[in-house]
């Protein structure tokens, strides 16, 4: 599922000379002419970049995949592009054509961007409400350890070796491969197959094998009454239809916020510097590769330690926080590149600054965010959320990769200073808007959002929101 999503982020970094060189080498073969260095950045580019585009595709097409065929089906059928991508990587370099690492990029990014929609969505719906925060987790505790993973694969003690790029690049056939071994044996999403295909005995037989047959019925009374309140004779909504429905309203503008300040949070700032920031420090160029693989290892035992706080402090406490100790770190961060040269101490409290924000990341957003989308709205509208959410966090992925180099050729380290400016109105936002949703059923969440409306509507504006305690 969503481990391939971190797994393709990572994996694509080590073999970059390695695939350059095989770029070149094909140039030359079919031209009888060396490359020329702009032609190789951009194809080196698109090989990476188009990643993105595939994520965007999937994630367009993922909530519509997951009503049609059902949310297990999707991410059945979803295996079959990671398998087609392995084949064309790992077969480019016996070929001689780098073309087929394009295709072979672009199906991974589909498959993850149809992943990143369909299991939080999935693992969401089949989920006890009081465990329903810490099970979400799963989605960021497998992108943070695919992320690792790759990290640790694509070092040279084993596939990060310039001969073994092809090896490495087709390793995203296994991921596919377990999962078609194993997911067949469980059962699909009850909530789809009551509120969706009308289907008792289906859910009933679901619901046993989650719960055990003492224990279910009082989810499927929580189903039941879904079903009766929100969803009798409506079907699945389109994404657009989200947008004209006045009802849905905060919701909508909390899944724009959260998902977009997801990218644009500083983050993918802090990775990119996070090599310079190792160099300073006097690490060497040889061992800055393990110094990388310690930033993965400690982005995913953050998403551990989320998994484990996210049902005692709540969603609130944990994304408030995460975004607040996070502005903290962007003013450590600036203060530090720009005394970066006056003390040889210096450097090592940038190094904290790194790990200091990818704590307070993995702790907040990058826990959090995905468990909001399926806990803010109600099952006919859940799947259209998912593709909005999905689509937004693919085009702030791009658009944060196409125009962060120059950022930072402009503002240099005070580029922090507007991620300072997006972490701090991202936690007011949330502070004022969005209520506690810790053990709730999702028609009490709904029901929060309206009363809240209601009271907007009473006193004549909509510019006095009302906090709701953790």
């Amino acid at each position: 599922g969503t481990f391939q999503y971190g797994y393709n982020i990572s994996i694509i970094n080590a073999p970059t000379k390695a695939v350059q060189n095989f770029i070149n080498q094909t140039w030359t073969e079919r031209y009888n002419t060396e490359i020329s260095t702009q032609v190789l950045t951009l194809l080196w580019s698109t090989i990476v970049s188009v990643f993105t585009l595939g994520g965007l595709v999937g994630a367009s097409v993922g909530g519509t995949l997951a009503i049609r065929f059902g949310r297990k089906g999707t991410l059945l059928f979803n295996n079959a592009f990671a398998l087609l991508a392995a084949f064309f990587m790992g077969l480019s370099y016996p070929s001689s054509t780098f073309e087929l690492l394009i295709v072979g990029r672009f199906l991974t990014g589909v498959n993850a961007g149809i992943a990143i929609c369909v299991q939080p969505l999935y693992i969401g719906e089949i989920a006890p409400r009081a465990l329903r925060g810490a099970m979400a987790m799963g989605t960021s505790i497998f992108i943070t350890g695919g992320i690792l993973t790759g990290q640790v694969i694509g070092l040279n003690e084993l596939l990060g070796k310039e001969e073994y790029w092809p090896i490495l690049l087709s390793t995203v056939c296994i991921p596919a491969i377990m999962q078609l071994l194993t997911f067949p044996w469980f059962p699909e999403s009850p909530r789809y197959l009551l509120i969706d295909r009308g289907d008792d005995d289906a859910c009933k037989k679901a619901l046993m094998w989650f719960h055990g047959p003492d224990k279910y019925h009082g989810e499927k009374e929580d189903i039941e009454r879904e079903r009766r309140v929100s969803a009798v004779g409506i079907k699945p909504k389109k994404p657009w239809e989200l947008f004209t429905d006045t009802s849905l309203r905060w919701q909508l503008l909390t899944l724009v916020v959260i998902h977009t300040s997801q990218q644009l949070n500083g983050i993918n700032a802090i990775y990119f510097y996070a090599d310079y920031m190792f160099t300073q420090a006097g690490i060497p160029a040889a061992k800055i590769p393990y110094a990388t693989v310690g930033t993965g290892a400690c982005e995913c035992i953050t998403a551990l330690t989320c998994g484990l706080l996210i049902e005692s402090l709540g969603r609130r406490a944990l994304i408030i926080g995460g975004y607040s100790l996070m502005s903290v770190c962007c003013v450590c961060f600036t203060i530090a590149l720009t005394f970066q040269e006056s003390s040889p101490w210096v450097p090592y409290l940038s190094m904290i600054c790194v790990f200091a924000f990818i704590l307070s990341f993995g702790l907040g957003p990058g826990g959090v965010t995905n468990i909001l989308t399926t806990e803010l709205f109600t099952q006919t509208d859940r799947p259209a959320a998912y593709m909005i959410g999905g689509s937004i966090n693919w085009i702030a992925f791009f658009f944060i990769g196409m125009i962060f180099p120059f950022i930072v050729n402009g503002l240099k380290q005070y580029c922090f200073l507007v991620f300072l400016v997006v972490c701090c109105l991202v936690a007011t936002y949330i502070f004022f808007v969005v209520p506690e949703t810790k053990n709730k059923t999702f028609l009490e969440i709904q029901s929060e959002f309206h009363s809240r409306k209601k009271l907007i509507a009473a006193n004549g504006t909509e510019g006095h929101l009302l906090s709701t305690p953790m």
